[in-house]
């Protein structure tokens, strides 16, 4: 028997969504700094495209959110037709607890993606939280 790609098994829960960072990003143990950008489509699987950004600041600043947005929307368009959702994983060195500024990520991600289809999860130190639950 054969275990199909990730990329074929759809999400469709916050439960199963959090799982599947967890299979990405395994260990969820980070040295630096990064935010991982994933999208799935409207059935629930993922694309095949997995994006790290290296290096993002402790405080998300205005020239970075304005390219996270226009890669979004290029997705978006360019390969789910315009319907789909963004995941992504902020990574960091540190505990699993949220901090205040992981919450500062939380707020200007929710000004920059008002459409609600996109969701945020935190891993550090071995875990895998959701900040902003999707499914």
């Amino acid at each position: 028997m054969t275990t199909p790609a990730l990329a074929d098994v759809p999400v469709r829960s916050a439960a199963e969504l959090t799982s599947r960072w967890h299979s990405l990003l395994d260990p969820p143990e980070f040295a630096a700094r990064s935010l991982w950008l994933t999208w799935f489509g409207a059935d629930g699987r993922q694309l095949p495209i997995v994006i790290p950004v290296d290096d993002v600041p402790v405080v998300p600043d205005l020239a970075m959110l304005v390219g996270l947005r226009q890669v979004h929307e290029s997705v978006l368009a360019d390969q789910l037709g315009g319907r789909g959702r963004l995941a992504l994983a902020l990574c960091r060195p540190g505990s699993a607890a949220p901090t205040p500024e992981d919450e500062d990520w939380v707020e200007a991600l929710r000004g920059l993606l008002d459409d609600g289809e996109w969701s945020l999860h935190l891993a550090a130190d071995g875990s895998v939280v959701p900040l902003v639950p999707g499914g």
